[in-house]
């Protein structure tokens, strides 16, 4: 049977695609013909500048893998376990999303700063969150471990629960068909998840600056420079981190994402 065509309606959704996609490019081309090469040189060659994005990208990192230690399991209970309370638990997941991010970081600085709830237990330990790095990644964690858990959740429903129970009748503990059956099937979204967490915790500014000004993560600096010295000052620091971003997002959704045939 031949399938219907409806090539009006493809080139209508086309165009309205594509004003979507001009929406996303042209800031990003405008940022980069408009900053000199000379201009990026001195970006890509600034001590702080370069130290930001170590940092930025760090702590990302370490925000990332302490969400996938804990983010993961409960993803798995979300997928495969119904209990009471199950919803608000999904709903609580995703209150970063809504939340504004300057009072996200608000209400973490209640909670982490010295005279925070937990801050102000942890601070004669030697442990403290404001103006660390430790409060760098607290806020990172915070807003982006929704992509993680929500992406981790949705593979692990796609995969045939069936095959953990032929695995545990064979004599598999529950963790062994977890961990050698289940995981690795869902890998590709897992790693998806972890992906975009990843990139949005270096996107990541209002959280960051309330809780932990010092030091500098780039969208601060970009921010600083801005507001201190102006666009000229700042713009070259902004393409080189949307540059590098794009970069580093590209290879790695290319090395852990590989297409499927």
């Amino acid at each position: 049977m031949t399938r219907p065509q409806a090539p009006w309606l493809d080139l209508l959704f086309a165009g309205l695609g594509g004003l979507l996609l001009l929406f996303i490019i042209l800031p990003l081309i405008s940022i980069f013909l408009d900053t000199s090469a000379a201009d990026f040189l001195w970006a890509l060659t600034d001590p702080e500048v370069l130290g930001s994005i170590g940092l930025t990208f760090g702590a990302a990192s370490i925000a990332t893998a302490l969400a996938a230690l804990t983010g993961i399991p409960l993803a798995y209970l979300l997928a495969r376990r119904k209990f009471r309370g199950k919803r608000l638990v999904e709903a609580l997941v995703n209150l970063p999303v809504i939340i504004p991010h300057t009072a996200a970081g608000v209400a973490l600085l209640l909670v982490f700063g010295r005279r925070g709830l937990l801050g102000s237990g942890l601070e004669p330990l030697g442990i403290t969150f404001t103006d660390n790095l430790g409060g760098i990644v607290v806020g990172m964690l915070f807003v982006s471990l929704p992509f993680l858990v929500n992406l981790s959740r949705e593979s692990f429903a796609l995969v045939d629960d069936e095959l953990e129970w032929v695995a545990q009748t064979d004599g598999a503990t529950p963790f062994d068909a977890f961990w050698h059956i289940t995981l690795p099937l869902a890998w590709r979204g897992v790693m998806g998840g972890a992906l975009m967490m990843w990139a949005r915790g270096i996107s990541e500014f209002g959280a960051v600056v309330i809780l932990s000004y010092h030091p500098k993560i780039v969208p601060v600096l970009v921010f600083e420079r801005f507001q201190g010295f102006g666009l000229d000052a700042a713009q070259p620091v902004a393409a080189l981190l949307i540059a590098i971003s794009l970069v580093v997002f590209i290879v790695l959704r290319l090395a852990l994402l590989p297409r499927q045939e």
